[in-house]
Formats: C-alpha cells, sequence, structure tokens
C-alpha cells in the first residue's frame, strides 16, 4: 500500500517561509489559506519550542526570541489579510479592544477574499 503525500504539505511550508520573507511587505494581499496556514505553522513552532524549553532550561531564550520575532511577519501579513477581506489596516487595531475586539478581529480575518 502507497502512502499519498498530504495535500496541504508544500502550501503549508510555503505560506509560512512566504508570510518570513514578506515581513516588511504592507502591500498586497494575503489569502485566508496563507495567512492560516502561517498562524498554524507558528503555533506549532511555539508550542514545540516551550516543550522543549520545559525540559531542556538553555532553550528558553530562544522560545522568547521566536515569540518576539514572529511578530514581525505577522504584523504584515494580518494587514494583508485584512485587505484580502476588504478592511483598511486600522481594524487590525480592534484587537486591542478587550475580549470582543480579538473575537471580532478572528471574524474579520476569516471572511472571505473581496474581489477587485
Amino acid at each position: 500500500m502507497r502512502c499519498r503525500p498530504c495535500p496541504h504539505g508544500d502550501s503549508t511550508k510555503n505560506a509560512y517561509i512566504e508570510a518570513w520573507k514578506r515581513s516588511f511587505d504592507y502591500t498586497g494581499r494575503s489569502s485566508r489559506p496563507d495567512y492560516w496556514l502561517f498562524e498554524l505553522v507558528n503555533i506549532i513552532v511555539i508550542v514545540v519550542l516551550a516543550v522543549i524549553a520545559g525540559k531542556v532550561e538553555a532553550i528558553q531564550p530562544l522560545v522568547t526570541l521566536y515569540t518576539v520575532a514572529q511578530i514581525v511577519p505577522h504584523l504584515p501579513v494580518t494587514v494583508r489579510r485584512l485587505r484580502d477581506a476588504g478592511k483598511e489596516w486600522p481594524w487590525i487595531f480592534i484587537g486591542l479592544v478587550p475580549v470582543i475586539g480579538g473575537i471580532w478581529l478572528i471574524v474579520l480575518l476569516v471572511m472571505p477574499t473581496v474581489a477587485g
């Protein structure tokens, strides 16, 4: 029996790498899959690093460094995703409103692509 390759494997890796390559690019758009695959890999990396840091204390600075560094690509990919959903970049600040702001931002980020 032959195993099939994961249909999202390459696109997951490409979305993550592309977000890092475009770390300072606030122009253009990012599709829903590009945004959410970047977020998924980002969370997995942080969790894996945290688990390792729990066992090997010397790794803790690496976890902190990655957590801070991932902000650099996270902001532009979020701005591009908002633009793709038909919203302007200032909507990113809705996430600063306690409780409801984060939920509202997630709703905006899952909206379908707006043509144009």
